[in-house]
Formats: structure tokens, sequence, C-alpha cells
């Protein structure tokens, strides 16, 4: 009884991770105002839109069941968003130096990957769970949020991005400063 009870819970918690996930991803990028997250953002909403276009060129639908949703099912929107997370997260930390907000010690990255790539995995696993996807669906999702990750990360390394998010952070970070009164 109790496990069946903490299973429920556990089941709920995974249905509403998106708030969750995106209230940390607001206050990460709140708290280091770095480009690199705010890019990192602007890839994870760019993710959602482009497979939800995708979403309504196959118009799959989702299977018979529990699910509420009015939407089509295939590819799954949270696991290409979620395994997107799963696959840049760890290749910042990898690839990419540290923000000066942010602590520069490589337990902090590895423990940033080890929290980071579980849950992305037990996110997408949930909507199979929760009778919102078929394994199909979800698989697909994952496999676009990941090649999505793959491409966007490589823009911001190769493509020079990275150079126009460092002077744009300086900018915002002098203004900031300009309007507190730290000179």
């Amino acid at each position: 009884m109790a496990s069946s009870r903490l299973y429920s819970y556990v089941l709920s918690f995974l249905d509403r991770t998106s708030f969750t996930v995106t209230a940390l991803t607001a206050a990460s990028l709140l708290y280091t105002r770095s480009a690199g997250i705010a890019y990192f953002c602007a890839g994870g909403v760019a993710c959602s839109v482009t497979v939800k276009l995708l979403k309504r060129v196959l118009r799959q639908p989702r299977p018979e069941g529990r699910s509420q949703k009015r939407t089509y099912g295939m590819p799954s929107t949270h696991a290409a968003t979620i395994s997107y997370y799963g696959m840049y997260i760890p290749l910042a930390c990898l690839y990419l130096p540290s923000h000066a907000s942010l602590p520069a010690h490589p337990s902090f990255r590895a423990f940033v990957t080890l929290v980071a790539v579980p849950w992305a995995s037990l996110i997408a696993v949930s909507r199979i769970w929760l009778g919102h996807h078929t394994w199909p669906q979800v698989l697909v999702g994952c496999s676009y949020g990941c090649l999505f990750a793959l491409g966007w990360f490589a823009l911001w390394v190769y493509g020079g991005l990275n150079e126009y998010g460092n002077i744009a952070e300086s900018y915002v970070s002098a203004i900031i400063k300009e309007q507190l009164g730290y000179h």
C-alpha cells in the first residue's frame, strides 16, 4: 500500500516537471546572468517549438487510455526538450569554461551532470508510464532532443556565437552595475 502511494506521488511529480525544470532554469539564468545559459534557454525553447511543429506534420495520435491531452503524440515534446537538457548540460560541463558566478571545481560539474542525465531519463520514460506517449514517440522525441542539443552546442562553440555572448554579457553587466551605482 505504501509503495503504491509512493509510486503515485512520484508519477504525479514527474507529470508536473515542466514547472520544476522551467523554474530551475530561470533561477540559473537570473543567478548567473550568463549569456551561455541564456543561449541554452533559447535552445530549449527552440527545441520545444520545432518539435511541436513536427507533431503537426506527423499527426500521430497519442495512445488510447489515461492521457487527457488533446495534442498529437509523435514525437514527445517533453522527451525532446528534456533530452536536449540531458545532452547539452554534460557537453557544457565537459567543454565550456565555468561561468565566474559558479564553482569551478570539477566535482561541481560532475554533480550537475550526474543529476541532469538520470533526471532527464526518468522524465522521458515517465511519459510512457503516465500514458501520454508510446515508446516510439518517446524514443523519437529523445533522439530529436539529443540531435538538436548537439547542433545547438556546435553553433555556440564552433559557430562563434559564444564570442557574441561574451560581448553581450559584458554590456549587460556594465549596465546593471551602472544602474545599481557600482563603479
